[in-house]
């Protein structure tokens, strides 16, 4: 891993907008109802990690990237207007053409002073990622932000921050690989953009047909929202082996589970141990579950606005703790189950039904799965990236609430998914502790054990 002492300067050329490299349609796009909700009205960060590539010397990848990237506006040019807010708290793309923001910088760091394994959370990640004043807001701001940073190796990161309205991450890879494709210097995209966002509208009227209880009124009764001043960052690594052991400790008939389920059940149960709630209060654990191809639900190839929904186990915290694992793994393999397209079009009926509500955050845990969303295979032409994915953990201005599922190869090359972690301090500790007791505790093989004292150093 990179040293947390890991410091370095970046020196930042002025943010320009960068508009599509040739006339696009003046109009309004409206957003569908499952893209238009207070949980996805915020910008989300993703980072790229690339080494130098010997074919292309000579070639800036801060050139290249720039005049792709207005290129690939041409095709999706909403991403180069400005969101527009209009009754019923409606959000609407007015494609102004106006462009999105880029920087061009400079690092005196080489790539592998990052260390070895590169995952969140990075060292100087708001330098790498910066801030441009005013550039955050939802309305008016905008869409995209992208910062390509040159390393003194001859490496460089592509950083970029999404409204997350606009897209989901398989929208967003879509869009990147088309920048991709332009840069190593097609003509067209190989899957062209599709916007389409009626097809996951409300019903007239609206009527949702299940229950829903991921956008429950939850009020914070015992002060049980996660402090934010005391924030720990940590990474934890499940590889083969770690997945097979915590694999062992669900009843046989549960485990031909996914590694996704199986994953979640155990992080939830170990993350609420930590945190010591109230026994009689509900917790709730969120899997991010994408709806294309579910169905009754069929979206046209190309389409790249959110088409995901969120899915939510309750528990009592009595029960969740003080029963096996698989008593939480039952819940969210329920859970998951039950999104189809009809899920996803009731969703978007109680959107308009409650004035697009926010997810519960109180007690809530939210994972995303982002293992097959291809960050990582992205290619303008240096390869593919050496890490691909989230910027950190968390989303939103709730960092406590969420973790990413990114695939990761640790310093053995051996593969497996990296999960972003935030608690409190000792909270932290004690979750530290609950997943090396579920690892350990099911085989004394060295190798799991080795293995273990690996995560936990992260």
């Amino acid at each position: 891993m990179a040293p947390s002492s890991l410091v370095f300067t970046v020196r930042r050329q002025e943010p320009v907008l960068v508009a599509p490299a040739e006339p696009t349609p003046h109009e309004f796009k409206r957003l569908s109802d499952i893209d238009d909700q207070e949980g996805l009205r915020f910008h989300i960060p993703v980072i790229q990690f690339y080494r130098k590539e010997a074919s292309v010397s000579g070639k800036d990848p801060v050139k290249v990237i720039r005049e792709a990237l207005g290129r690939a506006l041409v095709f999706y040019y909403p991403f180069a207007g400005r969101l527009r807010e209009e009754t019923g708290r409606k959000l609407v793309v007015e494609c102004t053409g106006e462009g999105v923001l880029f920087i061009e910088a400079d690092a005196d760091v080489r790539l592998e002073d990052f260390g070895d394994g590169l995952q969140p959370p990075f060292p100087c990640l708001e330098e790498l990622i910066f801030d441009v004043q005013g550039s955050g807001d939802v309305l008016h701001s905008p869409l995209l932000l992208f910062q390509v940073t040159r390393l003194s190796c001859g490496g460089f990161i592509v950083a970029s921050r999404l409204n997350h309205t606009m897209s989901d991450a398989q929208g967003l890879v879509q869009f990147m690989n088309t920048i991709a494709e332009l840069a190593r210097g097609a003509t067209t995209p190989s899957i062209q953009p599709v916007w389409a966002r009626e097809l996951l509208n409300a019903r007239t009227p609206p009527r949702p047909t299940f229950a829903h209880r991921e956008y429950d009124d939850v009020p914070d009764t015992k002060g049980t929202i996660i402090p934010l001043d005391d924030m720990v960052h940590r990474s934890f690594f499940f590889g083969a082996r770690e997945i097979a052991a915590l694999r062992a400790r669900v009843p046989h008939h549960l485990s031909k589970s996914s590694t996704f389920e199986i994953l979640t059940a155990c992080l939830w149960r170990s993350r609420t141990m930590a945190l010591q709630p109230d026994p009689e209060e509900e917790v709730r654990i969120i899997c991010i579950v994408n709806a294309r191809g579910k169905d009754g639900k069929r979206l046209p190839d190309g389409y790249y606005g959110n088409a995901f929904s969120f899915p939510v186990a309750v528990s009592s915290v009595k029960r969740l703790c003080g029963n096996p694992v698989g008593y939480a793994l039952e819940l969210v393999k329920k859970a998951k189950g039950e999104v189809t397209g009809e899920y996803l079009q009731s969703v978007a009926d109680l959107m308009v039904l409650r004035g697009r509500p926010h997810f519960t955050v109180v007690r809530s845990y939210l994972v995303s799965d982002v293992t097959r969303a291809g960050f990582g295979d992205v290619d303008f032409g240096w390869g593919k990236a050496v890490y691909g994915g989230p910027a950190k953990g968390g989303v939103g201005a709730i960092p406590g609430v969420a973790s990413f599922y990114i695939p990761f190869r640790n310093g053995k090359g051996e593969d497996g998914i990296v999960v972003p972690v935030c608690l409190p301090g000792e909270a932290m500790e004690r979750f530290v502790k609950e997943i090396e007791s579920m690892i350990i505790g099911q085989d004394d093989d060295l190798g799991v054990k080795e293995s273990v004292q690996i995560l936990s150093a992260l």
